[in-house]
C-alpha cells in the first residue's frame, strides 16, 4: 500500500467520511461538508509524505467532533436515566475508553457509556469499609442487577430510538448507531466494585466497575478510570508526548488491519506498552515533533528483542501483564515492524544524507529524528 493511499485514509479516518452512514443525515451533511477542509498537518512538510502522515497520526481528532461524540452519549444516558428507574432500576453514567483519554483516531468514534446500577456492587472484602461493616447486603445480588440493567436497558433503548440501529447481540455492549444519533454508542452495563484502594482513599479514579457479559452471564471487573488517570498523569509529564506515541500507534494499526494484517493489541494495549518507554525522548517531542516517532519505534523494538522483560510490563492500572497472550506478542513484531519501516521513510525525507540509502541504521535514522525541527 503507498503513502498516498495511507494518507487519504488517514484523513478519512480523523474526518469522519470513513464511517459516515453511521451518523443521523445532518451529521452526514456536516461530515462531508468538512471534506473540503484542510487540517494544519496537511499544510506542513509538503513534498514529504511520510512526514506528513506521521504527524498528522500524532495529532488529536479536530474538538468539535470529539465535543459531538460527548454530547450524544451524554443524550443517551439522558434516555436511560428517565426510563430505568421506572423499572426499579436507579443507574449512574460515565466514560470510559479511547474519548474521555483523549486517544481516539476517528472523527467518527465509538464512545463507552458505562450505565452503572446502584442499587448492588461489588466490593473487595478485605478492604477497610468492608471490615468496619459499612456494606450490607443487597436486596437483589450484583449478578442479578446487571442481567436486569442489561435486559431493561436493550428494551428502553429499542423504545427511546425507533430509527437508530440498536444490536443487543454483542455480549458486553448495546450498540447504537445512525437515525437520529450523531455518533455511535456503546452503552455498556455496570455496578461499581469497591476496590481495595478505593475502600481506602474514597478517589473514584480507584473504583472500579463491574461490566456485564451477556453472553456468559458473568461479570468483569475493570479499572477504566484509573487506566485514563495514569495514561493522563504520565502525559502531562512528557508535554503531550504520550498520547501522541499512541495515537500514532493506534493509526498504524488501523491501517495494518485495512490492508489485511492482524494486530492483536488493543487501544489499552497499546497505551499500557508505550507508558514503560523513555519519558524524557517523548518530552522532547513538544519541540522534535518525530521524537515521538522515534521513541515508539525504539521501544516497540525492545519489546521484541527482549520478550522476556517485555513480557513482564504490567497495564498502568496494575491489573494484568500486557503481554499475556501469544497473539499480543504476535502483534508487537507486526507494529514493531511497521515502526521501522515508517521510521526509515521518514528519516530519509529529513536528511539529504540518509535520502541517498535505501535502508538506513534505525539508530541512525532515530538519532535524525530526535533533532529533526519540522515547520
Amino acid at each position: 500500500m503507498t503513502i498516498d493511499q495511507r494518507l487519504a485514509r488517514l484523513r478519512s479516518r480523523r474526518k469522519g467520511s470513513d464511517r459516515y452512514r453511521r451518523v443521523s443525515f445532518d451529521q452526514q451533511m456536516a461530515i462531508l461538508s468538512k471534506q473540503l477542509t484542510a487540517e494544519s498537518y496537511e499544510g506542513r512538510q509538503r513534498g514529504k509524505p511520510h512526514t506528513q502522515y506521521a504527524l498528522g497520526a500524532m495529532a488529536e481528532v479536530d474538538a468539535d467532533y470529539t465535543r459531538i461524540s460527548v454530547e450524544t452519549a451524554e443524550r443517551v444516558g439522558n434516555q436511560l436515566a428517565r426510563r430505568l428507574p421506572d423499572s426499579g432500576i436507579p443507574v449512574e453514567f460515565r466514560l470510559q475508553g479511547s474519548v474521555p483519554l483523549n486517544v481516539h483516531i476517528r472523527g467518527i468514534s465509538d464512545v463507552d457509556l458505562l450505565v452503572i446500577a446502584t442499587r448492588s456492587l461489588f466490593y473487595a472484602a478485605a478492604g477497610v469499609r468492608a471490615q468496619r461493616g459499612e456494606y450490607t447486603a443487597a436486596a437483589v445480588s450484583p449478578l442479578a442487577l446487571l442481567s436486569s440493567l442489561r435486559r431493561e436497558s436493550e428494551q428502553a433503548l429499542q423504545a427511546a430510538y425507533a430509527a437508530v440501529d440498536v444490536d443487543v447481540d454483542a455480549p458486553k455492549a448495546i450498540k447504537l448507531a445512525g437515525g437520529s444519533l450523531a455518533r455511535p454508542v456503546d452503552v455498556v452495563p455496570s455496578v461499581w466494585w469497591d476496590t481495595l484502594e478505593y475502600q481506602r482513599t474514597g478517589s473514584e479514579v480507584e473504583r472500579g466497575v463491574s461490566i456485564y457479559d451477556k453472553a456468559e452471564h458473568r461479570s468483569i471487573e475493570n479499572l477504566p478510570f484509573l487506566h485514563i488517570a495514569k495514561v493522563a498523569e504520565l502525559d502531562a509529564q512528557v508535554s503531550g508526548g504520550l498520547r501522541k506515541a499512541i495515537r500514532l500507534c493506534k493509526n498504524l494499526k488501523a491501517d495494518l488491519e485495512e490492508e489485511g494484517s492482524s494486530v492483536a493489541l488493543s487501544s489499552y494495549d497499546i497505551a499500557g506498552l508505550l507508558c514503560h518507554s523513555d519519558l524524557a525522548t517523548l518530552r522532547s517531542g513538544c519541540i522534535w515533533e518525530l521524537a515521538v516517532l522515534a521513541e515508539a519505534q525504539r521501544h516497540f523494538d525492545w519489546c521484541y528483542a527482549h520478550p522476556h522483560e517485555a513480557q513482564r510490563l504490567v497495564t498502568p492500572d496494575g491489573s494484568r501483564r500486557i503481554l499475556d497472550t501469544p497473539e499480543r506478542v504476535a502483534g508487537v513484531l507486526t507494529l514493531s515492524v511497521e515502526l521501522d519501516r515508517l521510521t526509515k521513510h521518514v528519516a530519509r525525507e529529513q536528511s539529504s544524507l540518509l535520502a541517498l540509502q535505501d535502508s538506513p541504521a534505525l539508530t541512525t535514522a532515530r538519532e535524525v529524528l530526535t533533532r529533526s525541527v519540522v515547520l
